[in-house]
């Protein structure tokens, strides 16, 4: 059995992978939903909160590659399930919040736990897999944060609404142990055999990938556009609500991002299967900062919801191509290393993103000055994945399954 048969076993673990990656992104979409509660309460600044996600987001640049490094050499399984328990643990305890150092301290926690659930680990166990379909795979997996992002905001808020921000952050976590922990256990894992396998999946070495102008230009960008959509993921329903729009509709524009990110998913994962992948990189790129500048003037439920459908179309792109980018270049020797690197940059942006907005509304009243620089920014950006050289298909090492007809055979021109 091949994977071009929906009977394969890699199918049904990169859609268990799909959905831990669903439950993973609690901790993104969710979060813009209680910035309000929060600030109400407790009477935070916006950007005390904000910093929460900061906070957790450093330490996931900090801990991701060490978590790559361990999947490199030990495996996936070992490390998913504890850090999916974990992460429903620390949900439960933010119900009990009380005092700044107490939001810092969970979501530091958080932060390590979040670095053992990024798609790095999916990725490694899904490539080895997957060789002629590994971008649809792949997408699968990304796809699973992008439906999170148009169920969790809506969600959240009616959750919030109905019982209250705290035991809003009970059901989550509860979630999250009762649903998510038993996929886990029972459905993803690695190939049996030896070319996926860590130690001995084959691909280039750690120092070789370390040296490249390939990788390090893919750091930047992922780092780039991350920056930029993690920011206004964190604080969209904010501007919004600044702006006459009623929480609710709000939500929705948020849950909108999310429909474009998994259409920007799927689209990416069935183009760089058949293209070259930088080019369509390139141009979710560039979707990102029309969606960027859009979102300046937008003041309506539906004005918003464009801006941000763009965005996310280009955002999901974006997250599902450099995966895909890194097995393609480098094999899958030391890509969990690699990988969480790369996810180290988009986490390191994440923690300036939604400051750097935060810290604008805060002196200025509003978003509006920062968003065109930060479109313009991203355009940038597109300009740089175009100067990276073609990869070749035919790499023995790149290969991890039988050869499929029709399958991509030679390198992008």
């Amino acid at each position: 059995m091949n994977e071009l048969d929906i009977r394969y076993t890699g199918w049904r673990v990169a859609g268990a992978s799909g959905v831990a990656q669903f439950f993973s992104s609690f901790l993104v979409y969710s979060f813009a939903m209680f910035v309000t509660p929060l600030t109400t309460e407790f009477q935070w600044s916006r950007e005390l909160v904000a910093s929460a996600f900061g906070i957790m987001s450093i330490t996931v640049a900090v801990a991701a590659p060490m978590f790559g490094y361990v999947f490199d050499r030990v495996g996936v399984r070992r490390v998913l399930l504890p850090c999916m328990v974990a992460l429903g643990m620390g949900f439960i305890a933010l119900s009990r919040l009380s005092s700044p150092w107490q939001l810092s301290a969970i979501y530091v926690f958080l932060g390590v736990v979040a670095s053992g659930l990024v798609p790095t680990g999916y990725a490694r166990v899904v490539s080895g897999w997957f060789d002629a379909r590994r971008g649809t795979a792949i997408a699968i997996i990304i796809s699973g944060s992008a439906i999170a992002a148009v169920v969790q905001p809506p969600l959240t808020q009616a959750l919030i609404d109905a019982v209250g921000w705290r035991l809003t952050y009970v059901v989550i976590g509860a979630a999250i142990l009762v649903i998510a922990c038993p996929i886990v256990a029972r459905s993803i894992h690695e190939r049996a055999d030896a070319s996926s396998r860590p130690q001995v999946a084959p691909g280039d070495p750690l120092g070789k990938g370390l040296r490249s102008r390939i990788f390090w230009t893919l750091c930047v960008v992922l780092f780039a556009s991350a920056l930029v959509t993690t920011g206004i993921t964190i604080h969209l329903a904010a501007l919004l609500a600044d702006r006459g729009v009623a929480a609710s509709s709000a939500a929705l524009v948020v849950s909108t991002m999310g429909v474009g990110s998994l259409a920007g998913r799927l689209a990416t994962g069935w183009l760089v299967d058949r293209s070259f992948a930088p080019r369509v990189s390139s141009g979710m790129l560039l979707l990102t900062a029309l969606g960027t500048y859009l979102l300046t003037e937008a003041d309506s439920p539906a004005s918003g919801a464009v801006a941000a459908m763009l965005i996310g179309f280009g955002m999901g792109g974006e997250y599902d191509v450099t995966p895909y980018m890194v097995s393609r270049y480098f094999g899958l020797r030391a890509f969990g290393t690699l990988y969480s690197i790369a996810f180290s940059a988009a986490a390191a942006a994440g923690a300036v993103g939604p400051v750097l907005l935060a810290r604008t509304f805060d002196d200025t009243g509003s978003y509006e000055s920062l968003l065109p620089k930060l479109a313009l920014f991203v355009v940038s950006v597109s300009v740089l994945m175009l100067t990276l050289p073609s990869y070749d298909l035919r790499i023995s090492t790149q290969r991890v399954a039988a050869h499929v007809p029709g399958s991509p055979g030679s390198s992008p021109q």
